[in-house]
């Protein structure tokens, strides 16, 4: 099946190779000669501007997109007024399913099928395959299967999952039509949710973990009520626990394999500065929790700890203690 890709950053670059690995033919569009240059040789064919990727692309055409959300409208924009009925326009990147809903509505007038997929599965989804979040009619969705099952895992994969006693549908092999236009986001929103909190619970874990040595505590900072401080006196590999609980572990997963692999590589972490920074679906997962009274508590919690990360609560943190001392002597001036 042909395909023009357009984006062909850490995503849309090895999803453009693994759709060639399965003999698809893919015209490829950035605005990076280097990253362009480079799906060249690897059997890619290229196009130096949108224009000329849809005059390569047969009718009908499908255009996949994997481009930042904040850039979606304009390339949409240019593409529409070449597109024309029957087409199909793909965003594969991580918009808001608000303005998903909007853009199918408009570009439908105009006779082109706008589906939305949600897409998870990182760097590794070119030899693993990519869980794919898809929202959209049921006819282009329908016409799009080929490529579906390309960049999904498929049944008997690396990473197939224990099964279930439902196991009809296209669920099992990593792809799934979840609903009309904006739905497919809308689950990769959730997904990305869940993804939050997650993560912050395992760093919160290895944390404790780590800092189960009293050592790593000066006497002043010891709590008033540790009675016994050589109680909790442990030093432990956090490198071998990880590895321990892949082991058949409740807590088992990806990003327990993907902690184990970094600290086995680096266990201080000292290539990693620990600002994190996030896409903006964690945000919007939460303005839509309270749009619909939904309490999530644990995913407003992991967003906010990922903006302390940025340094922006250290005048807070300093405030606090401030306040501390004033009430109570805490300071720096109550140990002198």
């Amino acid at each position: 099946m042909q395909i023009g890709m357009i984006g062909l950053g850490r995503m849309g670059g090895n999803m453009a190779q693994r759709l060639m690995a399965a003999g698809h033919d893919v015209v490829v569009h950035d605005g990076d000669a280097e990253a362009l240059g480079r799906l060249a040789a690897l059997g890619a064919e290229p196009a130096r501007t949108p224009d000329e990727l849809v005059e390569r692309l047969a009718v009908p055409r499908v255009v996949w997109l994997m481009v930042p959300a904040i850039a979606v409208a304009n390339v949409i924009d240019t593409l529409s007024p070449l597109l024309g009925t029957d087409d199909i326009l793909v965003d594969g990147g991580n918009s808001h399913h608000h303005d998903t809903r909007y853009r199918a509505k408009r570009l439908a007038e105009k006779g082109i099928s706008f589906v939305d997929v949600g897409v998870s599965g990182g760097i590794w989804g070119l030899e693993q395959g990519y869980c794919l979040m898809i929202g959209g009619a049921d006819a282009p969705v329908a016409r799009l299967a080929p490529l579906f099952r390309t960049l999904a895992p498929g049944k008997g994969s690396a990473m197939a999952p224990v099964l279930l006693e439902n196991n009809s549908g296209t669920a099992l092999e990593g792809y799934l039509h979840c609903g009309p236009a904006g739905s497919g986001h809308y689950v990769k929103m959730a997904h990305n949710a869940i993804e939050y909190v997650l993560m912050a619970a395992y760093a919160e874990g290895f944390e404790l973990l780590r800092n189960a040595g009293h050592d790593r505590q000066s006497p002043d900072e010891l709590p008033a009520s540790c009675d016994d401080p050589e109680a909790v006196d442990y030093d432990f590999d956090l490198a071998e626990i990880a590895q321990l609980w892949r082991q058949g572990s409740v807590i088992r997963s990806w990003l327990l394999d993907l902690t184990g692999e970094a600290l086995a590589v680096d266990p201080a972490l000292a290539a990693h500065d620990g600002r994190v920074a996030d896409s903006g679906e964690g945000r919007w997962a939460l303005q839509t929790a309270i749009a619909t009274e939904t309490a999530a508590p644990l995913l407003a919690q992991a967003l906010f700890q990922r903006f302390t990360s940025r340094d922006q609560a250290r005048y807070g943190n300093r405030l606090l203690s401030a306040m501390r001392d004033g009430f109570g002597g805490h300071g720096p001036s109550s140990r002198r």
